[in-house]
Order: C-alpha cells, then sequence, then structure tokens
C-alpha cells in the first residue's frame, strides 16, 4: 500500500510540474557551487517518521555534483503492530525484541537533468550514492507485571523475550532504555532517486526527493523471533528536504 502510494504522489506532482521544467529550460538559469540539505524521510520500513537525512554537495562539473550524505533511521519490520494493553492502557509492540536504528554514510553522485529559471520552473537530478551502514540493535524493554494475567500491581521493565505472556505486559519500557546495551552490525546501503527542487529563492532549497534505496547486513537481524527477519532491508521512501545554496 505504502509503494503505491508513494508512486502516486510521484505522478502526480511529476506531471504538475512538468510544464515548468520544459518553459524553465528556456530561461536564463542561476548558478550555484554547494548546498546543504536536511529532511525528513518516509520509507516502506519506517513509521509515520522514518528517519533524518542530512546531504552535503559540492559542484565538480557543469552538471555533476559530489554528495556526502548521513541517514539515521530506524528501521520496523513490516509486523509491528501497537497493541493496548488491557489493565494499564498503555502502548506496545506485541512480540518485538529489538529496535535497529540504522547509520548510512554515503557517498555519491547528483546529475542535474532540468535546471531551472530564477524563480519559476523545477531543477530535476538523477541521484546515485553508496557508502557503509552502521546497524544499532538495542533491545526492546516492556513493563511487565510478575503475576499470572497481570493482575498484580507491581511491575519492573525487562528485555523482551517470547517467554513473557501477552497478558503480563504493561507497555513499554523508558525512552532509550537498552540503548547502551546496543550491539553494532556492519552493512552497505545504495541509493537510487530523483531530486526534485521547487524552491523560488535563489539560495534556498526546499523540495522532495523520492527514489529506492537497499541496506544490507552481515547477517540477519531478528528485530520479531516469531516474525520472518532478514539481514537485507530494500525500501522506497520520500524525503521532504530544505536547506541553504552558494
Amino acid at each position: 500500500m505504502f509503494v503505491k502510494q508513494i508512486v502516486i504522489y510521484f505522478l502526480l506532482v511529476f506531471c504538475l510540474c512538468f510544464p515548468d521544467v520544459l518553459v524553465a529550460q528556456t530561461q536564463d538559469s542561476y548558478d550555484y557551487n554547494s548546498e546543504f540539505t536536511w529532511g525528513i524521510n518516509k520509507n516502506s520500513y519506517g513509521g509515520l517518521i522514518g528517519g533524518f537525512v542530512f546531504k552535503k554537495a559540492r559542484k565538480i562539473d557543469k552538471k555533476i555534483f559530489e554528495t556526502f550524505g548521513l541517514e539515521v533511521m530506524n528501521v520496523k519490520n513490516p509486523h509491528e503492530v501497537r497493541t493496548q494493553a488491557p489493565s494499564s492502557g498503555n502502548y506496545f509492540i506485541y512480540g518485538k525484541a529489538k529496535y535497529l536504528y540504522a547509520l548510512r554514510f554515503q557517498y555519491g553522485r547528483d546529475l542535474v537533468l532540468f535546471t531551472k529559471g530564477p524563480q519559476q520552473g523545477v531543477e530535476v537530478k538523477a541521484v546515485l550514492a553508496i557508502g557503509p551502514s552502521l546497524g544499532v540493535v538495542a533491545p526492546y524493554y516492556v513493563q511487565v507485571d510478575p503475576t499470572p494475567g497481570g493482575q498484580g500491581y507491581y511491575t519492573y521493565n525487562t528485555p523482551y523475550t517470547p517467554d513473557i505472556q501477552y497478558g503480563q505486559i504493561q507497555g513499554t519500557g523508558s525512552l532509550f532504555e537498552g540503548l547502551f546495551e546496543s550491539k553494532i552490525q556492519l552493512g552497505a546501503n545504495l541509493k537510487a532517486a530523483l531530486n526534485f527542487e521547487l524552491g523560488t529563492a535563489k539560495n534556498q532549497v526546499t523540495g522532495f526527493e523520492v527514489g529506492f534505496l537497499l541496506d544490507a547486513y552481515t547477517k540477519t537481524i531478528v528485530l520479531m523471533p516469531s516474525a520472518e527477519n532478514q539481514a537485507v532491508f530494500p525500501t522506497v521512501f520520500l524525503t521532504l528536504f530544505y536547506g541553504s545554496r552558494k
């Protein structure tokens, strides 16, 4: 469903903007040598907000930019569902055992396909980047009532295991609990995308990027013991970005 939605959004925006792209090529384009952008990412392995993206680009040719990027993502198993504990009313994800925070370092090239005229049109770039990934795998803590059926008044926080009964879970543990118990998984990532810059100011950047990213690790990361887990995460994404250039 998410893949279908992101394709539809991409096609609608492109169709609306395409006439301006053609007009922009006949105008005097403005030039710039570098830019820095940051954005909010939505992807098929993330939640409402998948994570954050940062990118620095510098011109090395008339239409080619060298790029250095960093992505910070919270990677989820597609089977994760928030559940409300009947006795406490708090929410938790039943069956989740690990968090995966992905730090993706990227080096790549942006190729300008269409330039824009001053204060009009759309600049379109083809994006290709590759680099190492660091997967920070942290235990998922839950609040547990030790009494059978979860009817007692005493609770404690502990990493989730399949031995914990559903009725004993009263909610999720504290924020960032278990982060210092994390383990690192090494991997690599590859990204291919189209970048649409819609801003009207010369020194500011506003737009969106849509594409495909492959994130692969050296071994399977067990986020949910009772579900299918994997070492490779192919994802489609949409990033809304903002930044500056000079």
